[in-house]
């Protein structure tokens, strides 16, 4: 059994009752912050009561103190600004609203320089932002706080460390990094995509439209046979033996050989006739015979060595290219079977 009553006074008021637990919560009491109570307390058993045990408590004096329920930490240039929430009561009050005098301990460290924070730098203050001095460029620190009250001496525990990092000027190589990665940032979502739909688009048209034609020859087998259709005839069971292949080579196109003739045979010059003439004429003055023999055997030497005339010649070329249109005709065809 636990009873209480403030200290000028008579009467005692009863906060816990037949209770088997070592500890009594006063909270709910309303007890004045900085007034001054009597407490007693009894054990109880079977009928049989204890002495009673009395104390003085004073909360403004043997009440504990919390340490700030929030921290908040904003960087200000090269410098670090710290928010700080006042430590609450009971009723979720400030503190600072019993305890006038209450300050708040930081310590703040490097990582660079104090990893662990053994060389802590310390700054009190009673405000609730603070502005931590000392403090360099482009450097993380680390942050801790204690309430505090030196009237009766009395302490919190710290808080969590929390830890940001300062801003300054910035330096030219980071602005040039900037640069590059926006570059990099632009050619990703505009560059990529824009050649992504060419290649698409590429694709397509090649697929649809191929600049590559099958031949005449092939296309022929592939396609519908009524006149002016371009639809794909598809092959059945019961088509034509010719038309399964198991293996088709296109070759390029062979190209014709071409024979030169040399150029025809021409009669002799008119002045060679007219001295043949004269000779033929002179031998016939002279004998008759003379001019039959010449005859004979101007005959006969014609015989041997037959001269042909233009008609004949040009039925010969005219025969010799026929031949030859053929034999090429030939070698095409044979090409396209293999």
């Amino acid at each position: 059994m636990a009873k209480y009553k403030m200290k000028m006074k008579k009467d005692w008021s009863l906060v816990c009752d037949r209770t088997t637990h070592t500890r009594c919560d006063f909270t709910g009491s309303n007890l004045t912050y900085i007034g001054t109570y009597m407490l007693r307390v009894r054990a109880s058993a079977d009928g049989v009561n204890s002495h009673w045990v009395c104390i003085e408590f004073c909360p403004d004096k043997n009440a504990l103190l919390g340490p700030p329920p929030r921290v908040e930490l904003a960087p200000a240039g090269n410098q670090l600004n710290v928010t700080i929430s006042d430590p609450l009561t009971s009723t979720q009050g400030s503190m600072k609203k019993h305890v006038i005098s209450l300050y708040y301990r930081i310590l703040y460290w490097s990582l660079s320089d104090d990893p662990q924070g053994l060389k802590p730098k310390v700054v009190d203050s009673s405000n609730n932002l603070v502005m931590l001095p000392e403090q360099e460029a482009w450097t993380w620190y680390c942050v801790i706080i204690q309430s505090r009250y030196d009237y009766y001496n009395k302490t919190s525990g710290y808080t969590e460390p929390q830890c940001m990092q300062t801003e300054g000027d910035t330096p030219y190589g980071q602005i040039f990094l900037y640069f590059l990665v926006s570059m990099v940032v632009c050619f990703l979502l505009v560059l990529l995509p824009s050649y992504a739909f060419f290649r698409f688009y590429r694709v397509l048209k090649n697929t649809f439209y191929p600049s590559i034609q099958l031949p005449a020859h092939i296309q022929e087998y592939l396609c519908d046979s009524s006149p002016g259709s371009d639809m794909p005839r598809l092959l059945t069971a019961d088509s034509e033996a010719e038309l399964c292949c198991d293996k088709l080579t296109i070759c390029p196109e062979v190209v014709l050989l071409e024979i030169h003739l040399p150029p025809p045979l021409t009669a002799p010059p008119s002045e060679l006739e007219q001295d043949s003439g004269r000779h033929i004429r002179q031998d016939s003055g002279d004998s008759g015979i003379h001019s039959t023999e010449g005859g004979s055997a101007q005959q006969g030497c014609s015989g041997r060595e037959p001269i042909r005339t233009d008609q004949e010649v040009d039925s010969w070329q005219t025969l010799a290219q026929v031949k030859m249109e053929e034999m090429g005709r030939d070698v095409i065809m044979k090409v396209q079977y293999f």
